[in-house]
């Protein structure tokens, strides 16, 4: 297959991290230009990583005529405009989630999505553990999944952080809530019938540092989750059947080229002694992600999920948002 030439907007840590690192280890993509509103700093970047171009403008990405696929790392509020800038300039947009800042700011994505490939950045949905968890609750080894209970924190108080400015998408749930919504819908495969939140507040940064929510998936399931970014850095996933629990050791930040634990439990000892786990073979899980939508531009696969599942997270996003200021459970 020829391989995709992608453009990267912006320095975003996320992207010279972990997914910039992973495209280029990709044998379906070929990361040609980076764009920066600093043209030092870009250059600066892209000479670092081995890319050829770079650009001190987002437009002067959007109008090379090479680039066929952009990744936008952007902050939250600049995801839908500058997709759509993107997808009007013909190129296809893997976006960081959350996709949007509302399900009805999602929406405008539909204009363009029948023209150009559009896909959130839920780089787990492609992991090997989550896919092989997500195959055995299909089959049905843990009998009826009821619950799945989700932890996933981080300690961050810079007030200088994007993660920490409420005007352009911080807090918890934007960053890290998207997450226990988006894999339970993925396990249950079904979308949320109501949904309720408490939240807690940062008195300075005002975004919410601590979120619990409850959804409710209808038929007696359930996602009951807990997000902060000022706890003790801690991750679980818990998925509880009639007849066993399985656990995700490290759901969300899995080892890029590391291997990962499930473990499975059948209840028989509560002290964990009939507890098995299982070694989940190294991966990037980045390089999945970045490997499967280069597959759908070049029409080998079908685009595992679109613009209209962005949409729907969005509207799980927005009815916790609305729960906490009403007190009550919102209908998604």
């Amino acid at each position: 297959m020829k391989k995709v030439v992608w453009g990267v907007l912006s320095t975003a840590k996320i992207g010279w991290e972990k997914v910039i690192p992973a495209m280029l280890k990709s044998e379906y993509c070929e990361v040609r230009a980076l764009a920066s509103r600093n043209l030092e700093k870009g250059r600066k970047l892209a000479d670092q990583l081995g890319i050829a171009k770079a650009y001190g403008s987002y437009q002067e990405l959007l109008d090379d005529p090479e680039i066929e696929a952009i990744y936008n790392p952007l902050p939250n509020h600049e995801h839908v405009p500058l997709t759509l800038a993107a997808a009007r300039a013909g190129k296809h947009v893997l976006c960081e989630k959350p996709v949007a800042l509302t399900a009805s700011e999602a929406e405008q994505l539909r204009e363009v999505a029948d023209k150009v490939h559009i896909m959130e950045a839920f780089m787990v949905r492609f992991h090997p553990q989550w896919l092989s968890v997500r195959e055995r609750v299909r089959a049905g080894e843990l009998g009826e999944v009821r619950s799945i209970h989700t932890y996933f924190s981080y300690f961050n108080n810079d007030a200088g952080n994007i993660r920490n400015m409420a005007d352009i998408g911080g807090g918890a749930l934007y960053d890290i809530g998207c997450y226990p919504i988006v894999t339970a819908r993925f396990l249950f495969d079904a979308e949320p019938l109501r949904a309720i939140a408490l939240v807690d507040r940062d008195p300075q940064f005002q975004t919410d540092r601590m979120v619990s929510g409850l959804l409710d998936f209808g038929q007696g399931r359930r996602l009951d989750f807990t997000v902060s970014t000022q706890s003790v850095p801690y991750q679980r996933v818990q998925i509880c059947g009639t007849k066993k629990r399985i656990e995700i050791e490290i759901p969300f930040n899995a080892p890029l080229g590391g291997s990962t634990k499930v473990h499975t439990d059948d209840g028989k000892r509560l002290d964990g002694g009939s507890t098995s786990s299982e070694v989940i073979a190294a991966c990037d899980m980045y390089t999945l992600e970045i490997d499967a939508f280069s597959q759908a531009v070049r029409g080998a696969i079908p685009l595992p999920y679109g613009v209209e599942d962005a949409i729907l997270n969005m509207r799980v996003i927005d009815a916790l948002f609305a729960s906490e200021k009403t007190g009550a459970w919102v209908a998604v």
